[in-house]
């Protein structure tokens, strides 16, 4: 079976307005092969008409490729060193914070740093958070979790931010008011301004060196100077001063 993936990613991006182009092709490839078959389609082109007629094949596609592997405080300590750089570097040096949470995923991640906020009575934060992918933004406001992505959460803050329903968890809302959910394509979209905080982890892991370069380029853009970068465990920077970052720690980074 030949698969055509230049057609392919050309049709995505066209369409569905996503830039699989920047993506690690050899993961991308077998992650879109493996899709494909679960549809019963025989080759890519069949299966670009099948996801532009099928609404429901259509989610299931960008549900798939656009990675959704998250919890609550992921990496604690790293979370915790976060915290602390908030309390601080960002509460003495700005007002009114302005943070970002990219790729948020189901909301784990902003509404982690919304607790850490109320927690610390910072009453002057906004928080904005975003993914490319609609049906994980609409779960990430319904706010309602399992079990297994809460295990991170002390258990003074799961009975304090949480209403147990079942075998599900619904956050309460004086953390969800604090998190305003947006659709943002970190390869296509512009990049909003002056944050004080850009939380982007455990997504350009899967990005080309261009892509990836590119996207911190703009995270620093992004920032006020003074501001704070925090990747992932897996997303160290080795030449931080060349995106205009200085290193606070393996995962925190400064605009200067």
């Amino acid at each position: 079976m030949e698969l055509d993936f230049d057609f392919f990613k050309h049709w995505v991006k066209e369409k569905l307005k996503m830039d699989l182009s920047a993506y690690k092709e050899k993961q991308l490839h077998r992650r879109i092969t493996t899709v494909m078959n679960s549809s019963g389609c025989r080759d890519l082109r069949e299966y670009a008409a099948l996801i532009e007629k099928d609404s429901h094949v259509r989610k299931i596609f960008l549900d798939y490729i656009t990675i959704n592997v998250t919890e609550f405080y992921r990496n604690k300590e790293i979370f915790d060193e976060f915290e602390e750089v908030i309390q601080k570097v960002l509460v003495p040096r700005f007002q009114n914070l302005k943070v970002w949470s990219a790729a948020c995923s189901i909301g784990a991640e902003p509404y982690s740093i919304a607790m850490i906020m109320e927690k610390n009575r910072i009453r002057n934060a906004r928080i904005l958070a975003t993914d490319i992918d609609d049906t994980i933004l609409l779960r990430a406001k319904e706010g309602k979790y399992k079990e297994s992505e809460l295990k991170n959460v002390a258990p003074s803050e799961l009975s304090h931010y949480f209403k147990q329903s079942g075998n599900e968890y619904q956050i309460l809302d004086t953390i969800k008011s604090r998190v305003q959910f947006k659709k943002h394509d970190l390869l296509l979209d512009r990049y909003e301004k002056n944050f004080h905080a850009v939380i982007c982890r455990n997504v350009t892991i899967y990005f080309k060196n261009e892509a990836k370069n590119e996207v911190y380029r703009k995270i620093n853009e992004s920032l006020e100077k003074g501001g704070i970068f925090f990747t992932g465990a897996t997303e160290a920077i080795y030449n931080p001063a060349s995106f205009g970052f200085r290193k606070l720690s393996t995962f925190l980074y400064e605009k200067v």
